[in-house]
């Protein structure tokens, strides 16, 4: 048996299954942890999100921002939905759209495996989130994406305000925990996100940090793997395995073996992209 997380798809069917192909996956005795950000932009989205469904009894994949957009402008009319990108449509028009859909919208925010000694999140955790902190702010969202919720609340999750508090309450605060998972980069050290900041370390405006190098920032008990920050690339620090290496900007897909007693790390070339393509959300 070998448990692999998987760096962000975003739509890159053939560098999927070259990978799939590359670890010598094999559903009878495999588990596949994705990162988040199964689709949208690698123009393959329906055909990606198709096999890591297929692949369900041995997958977890956990929520990225590009996930819940998706489930967002599926809840919006037929005639807004034809204005969305055509990667997207062919999703949300699909003759299995609801079936995929409803998959997609009972994935977590936040997978935890205590056993193995893992913690997956698409983007980060807050500066004072110990990993009890996190799965509990994510299971609070989950049950109002799995309910008579949903919604009203991805019609209101859009927004960069406001910071995260624990005196938060209603969709200001589900927006302020989305936001952390699913687009977290760089912050202050009180966890104010700088959402504009989008380049790799080094780059970002004084007094913002990586979300994993924040000065007073709690120790947490599980190793952590993510995506979400193309522009990082393969960074292994700080307890923190981030594996987004841009497959759809032209990069690689990455895997890493979550249970193996070294580092083993597995890649394949993502899909062609424009020399001009840049890293972004």
């Amino acid at each position: 048996m070998a448990v692999w997380a998987i760096g962000d798809l975003q739509g890159c069917y053939g560098p999927t299954q070259r990978l799939l192909e590359k670890i010598r996956f094999d559903p009878a005795r495999d588990r596949l942890w994705f990162c988040g950000d199964l689709v949208n932009r690698g123009g393959e989205s329906l055909q990606t999100l198709r096999l890591v469904h297929s692949l369900r009894e041995n997958v977890v994949s956990v929520l990225g921002n590009h996930d819940l957009s998706l489930l967002a402008i599926a809840e919006r009319s037929r005639p807004e939905q034809r204005k969305v990108k055509p990667d997207l449509q062919s999703v949300l028009f699909a003759d299995d759209r609801d079936v995929l859909l409803d998959w997609l919208r009972q994935q977590p925010l936040v997978h935890v495996d205590r056993d193995l000694g893992w913690l997956m999140v698409h983007a980060g955790l807050a500066p004072k989130w110990t990993t009890a902190i996190a799965e509990q702010h994510a299971r609070e969202v989950e049950r109002k994406l799995r309910g008579p919720e949903a919604r009203k609340m991805l019609r209101n999750m859009y927004g960069d305000q406001p910071v995260w508090s624990p005196r938060l309450r209603g969709t200001d605060r589900d927006r302020a925990i989305i936001n952390v998972f699913t687009r977290m980069r760089y912050c202050s050290p009180r966890g104010r996100i700088a959402f504009e900041e989008k380049g790799a370390p080094g780059t970002q405006q004084p007094g913002l940090y990586p979300w994993y190098e924040v000065p007073g920032r709690v120790e947490r008990d599980l190793r952590i793997v993510c995506g979400h920050w193309s522009a990082l690339g393969l960074f292994i620090g700080h307890g923190v395995h981030a594996l987004d290496t841009g497959a759809v900007w032209g990069g690689t897909l990455t895997a890493l073996q979550l249970d193996a007693e070294g580092l083993n790390i597995v890649q394949v070339p993502g899909r062609d992209a424009p020399a001009n393509a840049r890293h972004g959300d």
